[in-house]
């Protein structure tokens, strides 16, 4: 398709289209779920108008005649056509008659369980680095899990400016071809959009837009921390503190419509007396959002490195998500109670797993500290789930990619592949 940017998820939706009746492509507003349908469906109905919305309601069966797989775009607004895509997979022979693409989870979620065994969900996150044409690909995290080592010379054209501009535009299609401050101006709409019309679509009920607001910037605030509820209270509250109950009524709504995605604690078996920590790392499903709540632009970035670190490791985090999801590996975070961390564990569900340290500063010193801690974490796990240890990974901003003496790889950002 002309000006499509192949997306590392495109194996998956093709996968699923050979496996399954349907596939649901879900994912945030503007991640480019239409473009990535449309690379495989051979007829498509918007329903995010008001007459295909009435004929969707009055004559469903004719929204879902044409030739297959057949897009349906945005369908979670006649999410009536669920059972009967759910029962076309069903009588017709042969699989991959439909694809169906939504920005926000239907608050009926019974309404999707019987997709079970013949609509395959797919997770469409923003552009990685790699899509985008920003990352070399010399370092494959594939290819680490198969115990190839990091290896490249250090690219003098990329700098910390580059990073801090990648963080603040995101990896949104749409802003690939506009300059940077209108990038910067688009997500303050995107989060304008989010706040006064997604939120209340997605819950159900009257929200505060300034309460969803002022939640959105706590979490900016505490991005890639371990922030527990009563935090982002507190940051919320003006005169009273919100309730528990409402706090979670949000962050719910975020959820559904893909803007947050917490990153959970790695469960596993320790060969020592530590305690691990349970609580998620809070992250908002690209960097540049939060950013955009900060108010941050790149020359901010580089005048405080305590925001640009943070934000940095949140980038790093989405990398991996869509890297390591092309094999169904899954992102955790470690801590114990000894204060030993880990900013990413990437598991596969064959068990092997990747430890990362994420760095901002690419110096030796800052190298070497990353090395210890995960050296540590080696040593701590019990010796199965050492056995099933694939690599040491520390990911930074800039330099070269290289395998240290102790085994610990490292490599930047910018060359890192699926």
């Amino acid at each position: 398709m002309p000006g499509y940017l192949p997306r590392i998820v495109d194996a998956e939706v093709e996968s699923a289209l050979r496996r399954r009746g349907a596939v649901l492509i879900e994912g945030t507003r503007g991640c480019g779920k239409t473009w990535t349908a449309r690379r495989f469906a051979l007829s498509e109905v918007r329903l995010d108008s008001e007459a295909t919305l009435l004929l969707a309601a009055s004559d469903p069966e004719a929204v879902l005649r044409g030739p297959t797989p057949r897009l349906l775009d945005e369908w979670q607004n006649a999410p009536q056509l669920w059972n009967r895509v759910r029962r076309h997979c069903d009588d017709r022979p042969g699989h991959g008659h439909f694809i169906l693409t939504g920005t926000a989870t239907p608050q009926d979620d019974l309404t999707r369980h019987t997709g079970t065994g013949r609509i395959s969900r797919v997770l469409l996150r923003t552009l990685s680095l790699w899509e985008m044409g920003r990352s070399s690909g010399s370092v494959s995290i594939r290819g680490l899990f198969e115990g190839e080592g990091a290896s490249c010379l250090p690219d003098e054209t990329r700098g910390l400016r580059e990073i801090a501009a990648l963080i603040c535009t995101g990896g949104w299609p749409q802003n690939l071809q506009q300059d940077e401050n209108d990038a910067l101006e688009s997500l303050g709409d995107y989060v304008n959009e989010v706040v006064r019309l997604d939120v209340p679509a997605a819950n159900g009920v009257r929200s505060n837009p300034g309460a969803v607001q002022r939640l959105m910037l706590s979490v900016a605030h505490s991005i890639s921390t371990e922030a527990k509820m009563t935090k982002l209270a507190s940051d919320m509250s003006t005169d009273t503190m919100p309730s528990r109950n409402t706090v979670a009524a949000y962050l719910e709504a975020l959820r559904r419509i893909f803007v947050v995605e917490d990153q959970p604690a790695w469960s596993v078996n320790l060969n020592s007396r530590a305690t691990l920590r349970k609580e998620s790392k809070r992250h908002f499903v690209d960097p540049s959002l939060a950013a955009a709540m900060l108010r941050a632009t790149p020359d901010r970035l580089l005048a405080n490195h305590v925001v640009f670190g943070q934000l940095f490791e949140s980038l790093t985090v989405r990398d991996l998500r869509i890297y390591g999801g092309a094999d169904r590996g899954s992102v955790y975070h470690y801590r114990d109670n000894t204060g030993l961390e880990a900013d990413a564990i990437i598991e596969r569900t064959d068990g092997s797993w990747i430890a990362v340290e994420v760095k901002l500063n690419s110096g030796g010193a800052s190298v070497d500290k990353a090395a210890r801690s995960l050296l540590r974490l080696r040593d701590k796990v019990a010796p199965r789930r050492r056995d099933e240890l694939a690599a040491l990974l520390v990911v930074t901003s800039t330099g070269a990619a290289y395998r240290r003496p102790d085994g610990v790889q490292v490599a930047p950002i910018t060359t890192l592949a699926p």
